[in-house]
């Protein structure tokens, strides 16, 4: 069974799990040092995807206003 990509509210909500654990201090720095290299993985992620979307926009939005034009 293919593992299915994670969505970017998947991702933001590992993310505000890894911030609240790194902010706990009560991990060992080996599992700290690999939680800090997920979030910034994952951080790269979503800004993947908010580059993707604002490019969609920036395709849509014009032909759009040009469609309402006429």
């Amino acid at each position: 069974m293919a593992k299915k990509k994670a969505t970017f509210e998947d991702a933001m909500q590992r993310l505000e799990e890894i911030v609240s654990m790194l902010s706990s201090g009560n991990l060992p720095l080996d599992d700290m040092m690999k939680l800090y290299e997920e979030g910034r993985a994952l951080s790269a992620s979503c800004l993947a995807i908010l580059e993707s979307y604002e490019a969609r926009l920036e395709t849509v939005a014009p032909a759009q206003e040009e469609a309402e034009k006429e």
